[in-house]
């Protein structure tokens, strides 16, 4: 599928979510969503109702097994026949595993598939083409404190000392409590992988065995809360009575999870959530709820639940003197859009979910009368090796952006690029360099 294609059909996906009644098993659930305590807790489980209520089913309420961290989400037709819909939550690892298996037909994660795990399930089709891998919402990693605790901010360097278990104490932080207690997710967790990935792994840290794990977000946050000497890391909509603190990575500025840093990913601990599906699946409820997600009443259920939409919005960024002056001089004039387009190492081609923004953008830009002069695109790229490539790099990841608007009926005001300026991470680790590695949407 080419882009401009891809673009019509999501476009046209968001316009008008299809009402068709989908066809309903006469024995067994309609649909089984294996995976993420992240998404499965709240937001897949509300996502699926919506999807009930858009096919006008009837009664639709919840029942919960004897089994923790699953629900049944029912409905009834008009001739009073239930329709079942199954949602496991039992960490990410555990909705690939139940694909292979064949005892799931949905995997919801909050981390990208693993290569490992993509070689296991190619007999399923390629769960990384971009119909199989559904970005339906953008999540942070808060580092949570007790909130009588006095510190403010850490960075990524600090974090992977904590939880490793080489600072000890919160005087070694300058905070003040005694011994540091360190509160953290369950082995099978999305989450977990998530912090193991973008904290520890990325600096040779494995987490200590004195840290208390949880299958459970929400028991995680509430010790927290309990604990003036806690400290745990969980997704955003888990922050309940807890105090998040600012992070750094690298040279970046202090970062709280906002709403707005986190839609953009410029946060460092940004995540994605995913819905997978497989491609060859002939289950046509996994199809629907992955395309219901995608929609803006999906994304009003992502808002609602406590996680980042992927709706478009336009911001205002205030100027400050560690901007370049031409980036000052935008900031001044115009207001950035919610939404960074980002790239694979050395590349300039669209990842999966910059391909559903592509969309997006445009819907905006359309909606709003932007088409004639009122767009400039900034492109940035990572300082790796050579200062001239990222500049380069910076402008052709800006321009690729650009082809596609312009194919699409939009007339540009500028594209620039800033090279290795501004990094929202930290350039010494792939992950970091593909944040920085981004473009950015600006209107006038």
């Amino acid at each position: 599928m080419t882009l401009r294609v891809l673009c019509v059909f999501l476009l046209s996906g968001w316009l008008s979510v299809s009402a068709a009644a989908l066809p309903i098993p006469e024995n067994g659930p309609a649909l089984r969503i294996q995976g993420s305590n992240t998404i499965g807790a709240e937001l897949g489980p509300a996502l699926v109702e919506g999807l009930l209520q858009e096919q006008g089913l009837l009664k639709i309420h919840r029942e919960t097994p004897d089994t923790a961290n699953e629900q049944r989400i029912v409905g009834q037709t008009a001739q009073g026949q239930r329709v079942i819909i199954e949602v496991a939550a039992h960490g990410s690892s555990t909705g690939f595993a139940a694909l292979k298996n064949a005892s799931a037909d949905l995997a919801a994660s909050s981390r990208e598939i693993k290569d490992s795990e993509l070689l296991a399930l190619q007999a399923l089709g390629d769960l990384k083409s971009p119909a199989a891998e559904q970005v339906i919402a953008i999540d942070g990693l808060a580092i949570i404190l007790n909130p009588a605790n006095p510190l403010e901010q850490l960075n990524t360097e600090q974090l992977a000392r904590i939880f490793a278990g080489e600072v000890k104490t919160w005087e070694e932080l300058g905070s003040r409590g005694g011994a540091i207690h360190l509160y953290a997710r369950d082995d099978q967790s999305g989450t977990y992988d998530t912090f193991k990935e973008l904290v520890l792994s990325r600096r040779g840290k494995s987490l200590s065995s004195a840290a208390k794990r949880f299958e459970s977000s929400e028991q995680l946050s509430d010790a927290v809360s309990a604990d003036p000497q806690g400290i745990g890391f969980i997704g955003l909509p888990y922050v309940r009575q807890a105090k998040a603190v600012a992070i750094a990575d690298g040279a970046s500025q202090a970062m709280l999870p906002l709403n707005s840093l986190i839609a953009t990913e410029d946060y460092p601990l940004s995540r994605r959530l995913f819905f997978y599906l497989p491609p060859d699946s002939r289950n046509p409820w996994a199809q629907a709820l992955a395309t219901f997600a995608q929609s803006p009443q999906g994304q009003a259920i992502v808002a609602t639940s406590g996680f980042i939409s992927q709706t478009v919005q336009a911001m205002s960024v205030a100027p400050n003197a560690l901007m370049p002056e031409g980036y000052q001089s935008l900031s001044r004039h115009a207001q950035r859009l919610t939404v960074n387009f980002r790239f694979a190492e050395g590349s300039a081609s669209l990842d999966n979910k910059a391909r559903q923004d592509l969309a997006r953008v445009l819907d905006y830009i359309k909606r709003h009368g932007k088409t004639e002069r009122a767009v400039t695109l900034v492109g940035f790229g990572d300082l790796k090796d050579d200062p001239a490539r990222a500049d380069l790099l910076s402008k052709l990841r800006a321009m690729a952006v650009r082809r596609e608007l312009v194919r699409n009926g939009v007339v540009m005001r500028e594209v620039r690029g800033f090279g290795a300026l501004m990094p929202v991470a930290t350039n010494s680790a792939d992950e970091g360099r593909i944040k920085n590695r981004r473009v950015e949407v600006w209107v006038y």
